[in-house]
């Protein structure tokens, strides 16, 4: 992708005054940019680069952002539409989803909290739309490290875990109050 038309191809930027240039090089104000990859970017450039608003459609993948940019990289908070997966409308940081945000995935699965560099990580809850089942707590490296785990019957579990299942100390809770408390593999 040239995204100030250095090299030879496609690249072309239409301004918002009509014009059509082979560059964004220097270039302020509103356009849309249509790359060598076919990718499109409509919206706002400051001195050539993607700053401010805009829309990004990936012709490869079918994906599009709407958000926030800052020296050609999301930054902000911005709305990103994965194609066959689900959608994202949170914080952007270098790129990546970062800050608060909610994912809604394609099969209704909804994760609502905190993400660093991409994956969930900080506080945040995960909820099963086909079972009504929903995880809360820490996340890291983009998995439930501790935190509970509720059951739509009032069950539940609060505890540690590896691989988003129970694992080391935690309690489980049930309906009529029974409670079994230990070390779980």
């Amino acid at each position: 992708m040239s995204q100030n038309g250095d090299e030879e191809g496609k690249y072309q930027l239409r301004t918002e005054n009509n014009e059509l240039k082979k560059s964004s090089r220097g270039f302020t104000g509103q356009g849309t940019a249509t790359y060598d990859n076919n990718d499109v970017y409509e919206g706002d450039f400051i001195d050539g680069h993607r700053e401010g608003r805009g829309i990004y459609r990936y012709f490869k993948s079918g994906h599009k952002y709407e958000g926030e940019w800052k020296e050609d990289v999301k930054r902000g908070i911005g709305k990103m539409t994965y194609s066959g997966v689900g959608e994202y409308h949170g914080y952007w940081e270098n790129g990546r989803r970062h800050g608060e945000g909610v994912f809604v995935y394609k099969n209704g699965d909804t994760y609502t909290g905190w993400w660093r560099h991409g994956e969930k990580e900080g506080y945040g809850t995960y909820l099963f739309k086909e079972t009504g089942m929903k995880m809360c707590g820490e996340w890291q490296n983009g998995a439930i490290n501790t935190g509970k785990w509720v059951y739509p019957n009032g069950l539940y579990f609060e505890g540690g875990f590896e691989n988003n299942k129970p694992k080391g100390q935690g309690t489980w809770t049930f309906k009529n109050g029974n409670v079994l408390a230990g070390t779980f593999e």
